[in-house]
This record gives structure tokens, sequence and C-alpha cells, in this order.
């Protein structure tokens, strides 16, 4: 390793590798799969895009389809342990 790369700099490297990636991520989806980002000609000369089915698959996706099914907690637990009164 070069002299300048500290040990300590590693953890901060790692979480701004991950916060970049998540970023690259979502940009790079939603411009190849949003309904509302046209990139190419023919689709830009369309002024009112009727497509809601194509919407309604970006917006619902399988994440979000998972996450309905799980209760909004983070930690279950804990929750439960110090908000029953027993």
């Amino acid at each position: 390793m070069p002299r300048w790369v500290r040990p300590e700099v590693y953890p901060l490297m790692a979480a701004m590798t991950f916060v970049t990636s998540m970023c690259v991520f979502q940009l790079t989806r939603n411009v190849f799969m949003n309904p509302d980002v046209r990139v190419d000609k023919a689709h830009r000369t369309t002024a009112v895009l009727e497509n809601h089915e194509e919407g309604e698959k970006y917006a619902e996706h399988g994440l979000r389809r998972f996450l309905r099914t799980r209760p909004p907690e983070v930690m279950p637990s804990i929750n439960s342990l110090f908000s029953d009164p027993k």
C-alpha cells in the first residue's frame, strides 16, 4: 500500500465505497428502468406517456412487495421487550 493510506482510513473508504455504489445503482436503475426517463429520440417526442402498467411495475418492485409482508420494526424482540407492560 502507498504511504498515504493509513489503516485508520479503511473504515471510511469502505463506507464511502458502499455509499457510492448505492448511488451508482440507483442512478443506473433510474436511467434504464424508470418509465419517465426517455433516452431514445422516438420516446422523447411523446408529450404525454400512457404507460400506467409500466409505471406500476417500476414502483412495485420485488423488495417493496417483500417488505410489505414484514412488520414495520427494525428489532422486534427489543421493541416488544420495552413496550409490553408486564
